[in-house]
């Protein structure tokens, strides 16, 4: 177990992307994700990476940060480096036999990575292979390991067909409101969807995104992706790779050729993750964003680009209501063994107060 810069570690792109294509995990730690992060400064050169390699290949990555927290009475915390365009923390494993194994060598990394330090672990998905055979290699070591917050994010599982799966979806109403939506919208034009995964085709889906995004109420307050020209390059490059195992793919909703709504997702281990979606805000009473989430929905079904569709999203999203299917977010605090100060379960309850503190601010602040 090593810990590299990034910048060195790009220089073994061949053995990351062979992880990459090997591991049972989201996109966030492969090697185009994090290197469209770098090339554009959304993320040191010299960021930490605990690397676990073996018999010449990668086996394990993740990247690291400490954090000054409350539950470190004072002191930092170890977690994964995130960014606010990555929506889960579980590393990069290769799956398959000896899993255990490798996930036993990451955590005694972890616990050398961060000295003494406690562990935060947000935007962790708890229930899948990686996420529970990690929590139990923890535990296996001696951590203490707790729980501070879940969340269940909407997720779909390919069906047989799409009929079969509006005739299983417990909330059918919904989309008996959007075909009514959709007609509304009909009657102002044609509706046309068009889908992308390459070349010029997903480029110019790309703009139209960036355009719709940066003129509604991200854009009036500075947060959209096209606000800022370092921002924009990222998105054409996040979403367009060039090569290896994660791809892009962009689907458009166009009103007589006038692009409605967008949504942009990377695509990785039969997952299509649904990162960015912007849609025409004068438009909304009419859902135009939502009737793009359908068509996405009906294309899974016709074409089979993907095994799931992965909202991307925190808590308190629409597709809560048209993706039935779930997967749980956990946050996350462990503590290797050794000296404690305070107990797991006295950290939880720090942990607690720092949410609510935190949420109370962004209420008093108005922020979304």
């Amino acid at each position: 177990m090593t810990l590299r810069a990034l910048s060195a570690l790009a220089a073994e792109a061949t053995a990351w992307d062979d992880l990459d294509a090997r591991a049972a995990a989201p996109p966030f730690f492969a090697r185009h994700v994090l290197e469209a992060h770098r090339a554009h400064g959304l993320c040191p050169a010299d960021q930490a990476v605990v690397v676990h390699d073996a018999t010449g290949q990668l086996e394990a990555l993740v990247p690291i940060v400490q954090w000054p927290a409350v539950t470190a009475l004072g002191g930092r915390v170890a977690r994964p480096w995130l960014s606010p365009y990555m929506t889960a923390s579980t590393p990069l494993v290769a799956a398959g036999p000896g899993l255990e194994a490798r996930l036993d060598a990451l955590v005694a990394g972890l616990a050398q990575a961060a000295g003494s330090r406690s562990w935060r672990w947000p935007l962790f998905p708890s229930e899948s292979l990686v996420g529970a055979e990690l929590l139990a290699a923890l535990q296996r070591a001696g951590w203490q390991v707790a729980t501070v917050s879940t969340f269940a994010r909407p997720v779909l599982d390919r069906r047989a067909s799409y009929a079969a799966f509006l005739a299983e979806h417990p909330h059918k109403g919904r989309f008996k409101d959007l075909r009514r939506r959709r007609r509304r919208l009909a009657e102002a034009g044609t509706l046309t969807l068009t889908s992308a995964t390459a070349g010029a085709d997903l480029a110019d889906a790309i703009t139209e995104f960036l355009v719709l995004e940066a003129a509604g109420w991200k854009g009036a307050a500075g947060t959209a992706l096209g606000s800022h020209a370092h921002t924009a390059a990222f998105a054409r490059t996040l979403f367009q790779p060039a090569h290896g195992p994660v791809t892009a793919r962009a689907d458009v909703l166009r009103l007589d050729g006038r692009a409605i709504a967008a949504s942009l997702a990377l695509v990785a281990d039969r997952t299509a993750y649904l990162l960015k979606t912007a849609y025409d805000e004068t438009l909304r009473g009419c859902a135009p964003g939502l009737i793009l989430e359908d068509e996405i929905v009906q294309a899974l079904h016709t074409t089979a680009f993907a095994d799931r569709l992965d909202a991307a999203t925190l808590p308190g999203s629409a597709l809560e209501s048209l993706y039935p299917d779930r997967e749980t977010i956990a946050d996350v605090l462990a503590i290797p063994p050794g000296r404690r100060l305070l107990p797991v379960t006295g950290r939880v309850r720090l942990a607690h107060l720092e949410q609510r503190a935190r949420a109370e601010l962004r209420r008093r602040l108005g922020w979304r």
